[in-house]
């Protein structure tokens, strides 16, 4: 989804905040629409938080990503002049800001070497035996090890069509990723 928005870096941000635990499918129309009249962070603060959990009201966890979004844009005002920071120890500052959406911001928006893990990213490495580890977070370091830097911001893409072509647990399919061996470090 965050594409839709070429290299804003406030519109990533929120929409990555929005989208968190519900489908692209869902959340792009309403980013799409959202934005089309809200740009800047000071236009977010302006909005009365009622108008923000309308605009997201098909998506889940609404009311509170409201209230996530309004505070970003309070923080972003009172910290940071209104301005997207461009470092991981900055974005992790801002409220619901996690590793995830801070490594998809910076590579997305600030065309950094970043490594987005999401679960299924944490799933599919260990599922490969790229890593053998407990966490995305234990997964991002492990894979950063790993990947050499300039291909960091493409391990979330490739891994995400590796595991919608079919790379399956094997509990989940009865055998083992027949991609596995394509994909050996």
């Amino acid at each position: 989804m965050v594409q839709k928005f070429g290299k804003d870096p406030f519109k990533m941000l929120c929409s990555c905040l929005i989208s968190l635990r519900a489908r692209d499918t869902v959340t792009t129309p309403l980013c799409l629409d959202f934005f089309s009249t809200v740009s800047t962070p000071a236009e977010l603060r302006a909005l009365p938080i009622e108008s923000i959990e309308k605009a997201f009201f098909s998506v889940g966890f609404y009311k509170t990503k409201a209230q996530v979004l309004k505070r970003v844009a309070v923080e972003l005002g009172e910290k940071f002049n209104d301005e997207v920071p461009a470092s991981i120890e900055e974005l992790l500052q801002l409220h619901g800001v996690g590793r995830k959406t801070a490594n998809l911001v910076l590579s997305m928006a600030f065309d950094q070497p970043a490594i987005c893990v999401d679960v299924h990213v944490h799933r599919i490495a260990n599922v490969l035996e790229w890593v053998k580890t407990k966490t995305p977070e234990e997964t991002e370091f492990a894979l950063q090890k790993l990947v050499p830097q300039e291909l960091w911001s493409q391990v979330n893409r490739q891994l995400v069509l590796v595991g919608q072509n079919g790379c399956l647990t094997k509990k989940k399919s009865g055998h083992e990723c027949p991609l596995k061996e394509l994909y050996k470090p």
